[in-house]
């Protein structure tokens, strides 16, 4: 290979440095796609909001405003009270045409579309070290068992499928029992093959690096922001306890763009922080778009110079240089669509309760701030689809070592008390994770959003890579939440065992379907879980 192509190989990859945050997918649809629209939840998002006054402002605007509609003074976030109230209702008169009246011009029936559609968001989120579950180490439970009183402290709320009840591990969650359904008896082919530990690296993505796969691929979340990322200011928020990639067999990230291309976590809170509502520094945003394009000259140049070298390569080069030029290429996509966005309003958030600065020694306020940030990006529509590893499956050069002890007073490793299961914390360790996800579900379900709330058109994916205190890879500990107003129907445990057993991947092209990212296949999915859809 010439110096000069060395030269261009190097460049692109640290130039991406400069420009791409890490645990910030921005990729989507290239330039020239739909402009991008941001939707507050429960807001008028900068699409409503410029149809409002294309459509709506000579009736309900400064100089009139009918039935007390006055939609210049409504801000960009409304969650509560009564512009909330107002927006509800609103809504149901645009999905039904009778806005703008018969007499007065009428908008295009995608525009009005696109101003009712309320957004449908995805969260994948993960804890290592397997689940309590007495008398079903396997996953599943034992024979032998089914006559004795299914366990109190067992991750499973009950044995038999059907209607849920709750024990103590799981009641956290009976507050919400209509918005969750448990599902035994998953799990990806591709993840029983790696290690105990190791499985947790496949978990959003199905892979089967063992045998069909050299790599890892993409995972479900990046799926639905490359269908729709174009629709937010950032297309994913990848988030962990730890943060960066990890190494194979010791995943810090769920997300992956694909084969080889996993996704940094973000694990600072306040970095996240930043990173969603103060993304430009401090920097004047005509300095920001100057620097954009700046970026995306530097960006033509190589394009234009990587294809001059391509005639003086050998097949081999010729194929490396092109996969830095697809690379470099899809960089000046995300960068043509960061200075589009320079052109809207960053959300208002409120941080009240907010603390970014919190120490792991504190895990629960720790695990509700990272929480929280999903939470306020949700709301803000910042992103739809994010991913949260609570714990790595190999935490023991960072503070979740110690989690069990700062959170149950355990003398010893968190990766000993799932393994150990000792009597006076068995079930407890469950309980407080499922306290601290029970949090955030119930934030989801207490903010109002349309016709419903932010649970209602939000899937939330909580699991695990393998059951019990064993290195077990099959028959995952499965808790799906949300999407009511999406398709999903709750308040059961479902079994796939035996005759129905079907792959873990049928669950994701049911949510992918569910956020309208409509796909017949992922990873070794036989078809979607009906079971789930109403």
């Amino acid at each position: 290979m010439t110096s000069k192509a060395r030269t261009l190989l190097f460049a692109a990859p640290l130039l991406a440095l400069g420009l791409l945050a890490p645990g910030v997918s921005t990729g989507g649809p290239p330039a020239g796609a739909a402009p991008p629209s941001s939707a507050p939840a429960g807001a008028a998002s900068p699409a409503v909001a410029g149809f409002l006054r294309s459509h709506c402002t000579c009736c309900h605007g400064p100089q009139k405003s009918k039935v007390n509609l006055a939609f210049h003074t409504w801000g960009d976030e409304i969650t509560a009270g009564p512009e909330a109230e107002q927006w509800a209702r609103v809504l149901r008169v645009l999905e039904r045409g009778e806005m703008p009246p018969e007499d007065e011009p009428q908008p295009a029936p995608a525009d009005r579309a696109a101003a009712a559609a309320l957004p449908k968001r995805m969260l994948v989120t993960y804890f290592a070290y397997g689940a309590y579950m007495p008398g079903a180490e396997t996953g599943v439970p034992r024979k032998a068992a089914a006559a004795a009183p299914h366990p109190e402290w067992s991750w499973w709320p009950c044995r038999d499928p059907g209607p849920l009840t709750f024990n103590q591990s799981s009641a956290p969650f009976e507050p919400l029992k209509g918005y969750v359904s448990y599902l035994r008896g998953l799990d990806h082919t591709g993840g029983q093959k790696l290690g105990g530990h190791s499985s947790g690296d496949v978990f959003a993505t199905g892979a089967d690096m063992v045998s069909a796969q050299k790599t890892n691929a993409i995972s479900v979340d990046q799926v639905a922001a490359g269908r729709l990322g174009h629709q937010t200011r950032l297309a994913s928020l990848v988030l962990g306890t730890e943060g960066g990639t990890g190494s194979y067999g010791q995943a810090k990230t769920l997300s992956h763009r694909g084969p080889a291309r996993p996704i940094p976590s973000l694990h600072r809170p306040q970095e996240i922080f930043n990173r969603l509502f103060k993304p430009y520094g401090g920097a004047a945003v005509a300095d920001v778009r100057a620097r954009l394009k700046r970026e995306a000259s530097i960006l033509d140049s190589m394009l234009d110079h990587g294809r001059s070298l391509k005639a003086d390569l050998g097949r081999e080069d010729q194929a490396k240089l092109d996969e830095y030029l697809e690379s470099v290429r899809a960089i000046e996509q995300r960068v043509e669509r960061t200075s589009r966005w320079t052109h809207e309003p960053l959300p208002d958030v409120d941080t009240k309760g907010l603390d970014v600065e919190v120490s792991h020694k504190q895990p629960r306020e720790f695990i509700r701030c990272m929480y929280d940030l999903v939470y306020l990006a949700f709301r803000t529509d910042s992103t739809r689809f994010a991913t949260l590893m609570l714990e790595s499956e190999s935490s023991q050069d960072s503070e979740m070592w110690n989690y069990a002890n700062y959170a149950l007073g355990y003398k010893g490793a968190t990766h000993d008390i799932a393994h150990k299961r000792p009597p006076d914390f068995a079930g407890r360790w469950d309980r407080w994770r499922a306290e601290q996800h029970a949090y955030f579900l119930q934030r989801l379900r207490d903010t109002p959003e349309g016709d419903g709330n932010l649970l209602d058109r939000t899937v939330v994916l909580w699991g695990s890579a393998h059951p019990h205190a064993s290195h077990s890879t099959a028959n995952y500990p499965i808790h799906l939440a949300g999407g009511n107003h999406l398709g999903l129907r709750h308040g059961k445990l479902y079994a796939f065992e035996g005759g129905q057993k079907v792959p873990l991947a049928n669950l994701f092209v049911t949510m992918l379907n569910a956020v309208d990212v409509p796909v017949r296949a992922f990873a070794d999915s036989t078809g979607p879980l009906t079971d789930l859809t109403a």
